[in-house]
């Protein structure tokens, strides 16, 4: 081995014991373990000690931490409630996008930024994360209610919405860009294909795969297909211009309606929770810098303040006009708060593109961050206001 992959190592088991150790004490103080890992991040990358970076292999192992977190999320989903509750998950993102873009992207211009990056910023935040929401509402056994239905299926429908208004700005953008114009329509026919795709791998394909994998010669067998199955549904998302964490969600939710949901369970979770998944939520921290804070810091407070409450408000109000209660409506509109890497790939593509300066970029990257990391203690409350939703259903206690 070499002396790169060598120094990675060495960071990789910091990494872990660090995580590991943020999680127990996050744990005991009664805050989401989360909060802990995206701090590690904070204090060693370059904001604080500036000891790790978010190197190439950090990333890489991030963004594969993305994709189990959120197959597990869908092995552990129950797609009947997903069913049942897409028509309000509809309604909420439609709604948690619109309050997002409006009210940011008018504040973004009180700030002297000109409309087009004003809409721009408006686009980034309307982008929901929903991978700390599906760790915090596991964590505390209400990934399997209505409401946790419901924030899955909105966060699904928000990255399409999310994508769709991204590649409407580049394409307005045009040769002045330096990119080339985006055939909307395109897009929309390879993401309607994907979800055709996604309907016949649930319905016919992976039970047909996961039956085939008892005939293997292999160790694990189920899991090795499981995981063949999430990676390719993974790629395909990412390369229809979705996340690839929706491609593992539906990938999970595919497992979870054969007899091998819970043997794939319990094999992925450790290999996930020991090294991938934390790494991303270091990721987040890692992403954050502190240059030029105290000059933007209006900016900040400001945007930090409405990316909250765009969605915590819209998102509650669109399960409102669904029939939800009070309780309700706050979990829902705190499960869609999270921005994390759906708006982090949105702000850099938007400034690869030229549709925000280098002048605002950090700017904005530590106001995902901080919403990113103020969403989880928001989402543990309204777990709490709405006791019917922390109660664990058979279904879980049995995986």
């Amino acid at each position: 081995m070499d002396g790169e992959s060598m120094a990675f190592l060495g960071i990789l088991c910091l990494l872990i014991v660090a995580t590991t150790l943020a999680g127990h004490f996050a744990h005991r103080m009664g805050i989401p373990a989360v909060i802990g890992e995206i701090l590690v991040g904070i204090v060693l990358g370059p904001a604080i000690l500036n000891w790790v970076h978010l190197t190439t292999m950090v990333q890489t192992f991030s963004d594969i931490g993305v994709v189990v977190l959120m197959f597990i999320g869908g092995l552990e989903s129950n797609l009947a409630l997903l069913r049942k509750y897409l028509r309000p998950a509809i309604v909420v993102a439609i709604i948690g996008v619109i309050f997002p873009v409006v009210i940011m992207g008018v504040a973004s211009r009180l700030f002297q930024f000109s409309w087009f990056e004003s809409l721009f910023i408006g686009v980034i935040f309307s982008a929901t994360s929903v991978s700390i929401s599906v760790e915090v509402l596991k964590e505390f056994k209400a990934l399997d209610t209505k409401e946790g239905a419901t924030i899955l299926g909105a966060a699904v429908a928000d990255d399409i919405i999310g994508v769709i208004l991204l590649s409407i700005m580049i394409s307005m953008m045009g040769h002045q860009s330096g990119v080339s114009q985006t055939n909307l329509g395109v897009v929309l026919l390879e993401q309607v294909a994907f979800f055709i795709g996604v309907f016949i791998v649930i319905k016919w394909v992976a039970p047909y795969l996961m039956r085939l994998s008892d005939h293997l010669l292999m160790a694990a067998s189920p899991t090795i297909v499981a995981i063949i199955i999430c990676l390719a549904m993974a790629w395909l998302a990412d390369l229809v211009g979705l996340s690839g964490a929706i491609g593992a969600f539906f990938a999970g939710v595919a497992i979870a309606q054969t007899d091998y949901q819970h043997v794939v369970d319990v094999s992925i979770e450790p290999v996930g929770y020991t090294m991938f998944i934390p790494l991303f939520f270091v990721s987040v921290g890692l992403n954050m810098t502190f240059k030029g804070f105290w000059e933007a810091l209006p900016f900040i407070a400001v945007m930090t303040v409405l990316g909250v409450l765009t969605k915590l408000l819209g998102c509650g109000l669109g399960a409102k006009l669904n029939g939800f209660s009070g309780s309700s409506n706050y979990l829902v509109g705190a499960g869609m708060i999270s921005r994390g890497e759906m708006a982090l790939i949105t702000a850099q593509i938007g400034f690869s593109a030229h549709l925000l300066s280098g002048d605002y970029y950090s700017d904005v990257i530590l106001v995902i961050i901080l919403v990113t990391m103020i969403a989880p203690f928001v989402l543990k409350d309204a777990i709490h206001r709405a006791p019917h939703a922390t109660r664990t259903p058979k279904s879980v206690e049995e995986n």
